[in-house]
């Protein structure tokens, strides 16, 4: 059974924090930058966040996410994973890691991310 990248959603209040973890699999990215996507009630499939391969590790925020989220690398563990800070409810969505190649891809089971009120 081939296991989703995407893990660590949950539900928490507005204000709160999660981190998602991304297995980053040679097979599935390659040399890819990685981005983390998200698609919800309030919102089509977006780019949240990505960052480039390599040491510069060049990194691009949504607008709204900006200041709040935090995207690393962790390349001993083939890991991409997105930090999330001051959770607002606009943020409730499916979250997904994708090789970040241009097109919004929001597909597979992803993890779910729930902020409330």
């Amino acid at each position: 059974v081939l296991q989703p990248p995407e893990s660590g959603g949950g539900s928490v209040q507005a204000g709160g924090s999660l981190r998602l973890s991304c297995k980053t699999s040679r097979l599935i990215f390659g040399d890819s930058d990685v981005g983390w996507y998200r698609q919800g009630p309030r919102h089509a499939c977006e780019l949240v966040a990505s960052i480039s391969r390599g040491s510069e590790a060049r990194k691009y925020y949504l607008d709204s996410v900006k200041g709040r989220f935090a995207i690393s690398q962790d390349n001993a563990k083939n890991t991409v994973d997105l930090e999330m800070n001051n959770l607002e409810p606009e943020d409730t969505a499916t979250y997904y890691c994708a090789p970040d190649r241009g097109v919004p891809t929001c597909y597979g089971q992803g993890t779910e991310v729930t902020v409330s009120t």
